[in-house]
């Protein structure tokens, strides 16, 4: 049997073992256990806390603590059954993260744009909706199903001495990037807002305010690339996107028995 027939039953073994569905219903591939994940999760937040200052502010991290306990509180057991660790990084940059195993943490500049308690919510249900999705787990997979394809691309091209088969490697390089890396980063930042809308609304904070998060971030978010040119969707189509599924996220927001009051 040929070398590229080997690499062709290899992708197929690996479609078959490892197909899943995201909380939105949406095809996945996932090649790592949760085990892996959470240890990797792990590992990036203690090297991030001794890398970078960590806010000693009480009322600060209280605070961020607040929202993003109840906000955890909504994660079934199946993704974690733990207590989540929540740190407060003494940063200016606009943003959060939250880790498999879990693990999150807030920068301090996103406190300057993420005006209330409901809108931080936003935030954090967002970034703990891409730990739900297992998005992590399905890029890393991805990058490694198109680093075989790569290879075995390349092989190809060189097996068969193609002229400028260097041209037409940078090339499928650029088309990958531009017509599967970026549109499936962008679907990630889609299905995290949506199951981030509801883990705001089941903890009891206004889904509302997710809107006016958005409107906030397209104003300090100065000038902006095109959409189609970047990871993350355009602020308007992400509030689009909010608003769509709005109903039901009130709905749950009505219905959740505790009213957070963190300050």
């Amino acid at each position: 049997m040929k070398w590229n027939q080997l690499i062709t039953l290899a992708v197929m073994a690996i479609f078959i073992t490892a197909c899943a569905k995201s909380p939105t219903g949406r095809s996945q591939l996932k090649l790592y256990s949760s085990d892996q994940l959470a240890e990797m999760g792990k590992q990036a937040f203690d090297s991030m806390k001794s890398e970078q200052k960590v806010s000693s502010q009480p009322v600060q991290n209280d605070y961020v603590t607040c929202v993003a306990r109840h906000v955890a509180a909504q994660v079934s057991k199946e993704v974690y059954n733990g207590q989540w660790e929540v740190v407060v990084f003494d940063e200016p940059q606009v943003n959060a993260f939250a880790l498999p195993g879990g693990k999150i943490g807030v920068y301090t500049g996103l406190l300057n744009v993420a005006e209330n308690q409901h809108q931080l919510a936003a935030v954090i249900g967002h970034e703990v909706g891409h730990v739900i999705a297992e998005h992590g787990n399905e890029r890393m997979s991805n990058s490694a199903l198109i680093g075989i394809g790569m290879q075995a691309t390349q092989q190809i091209l060189q097996a068969n001495e193609v002229g400028n088969s260097n041209m037409i490697m940078a090339a499928l390089g650029i088309s990958i990037k531009g017509f599967v890396e970026l549109p499936f980063s962008r679907t990630h930042e889609t299905e995290a807002d949506v199951i981030g809308l509801q883990l705001m609304a089941k903890a009891g904070f206004d889904p509302r305010q997710s809107v006016n998060l958005w409107q906030n971030m397209d104003k300090a978010g100065g000038q902006r690339s095109p959409e189609w040119l970047s990871t993350h969707p355009a602020p308007s189509s992400r509030i689009e996107k909010l608003q769509k599924n709005m109903p039901g996220a009130l709905k749950a927001y009505k219905q959740a028995p505790n009213k957070p009051n963190c300050r």
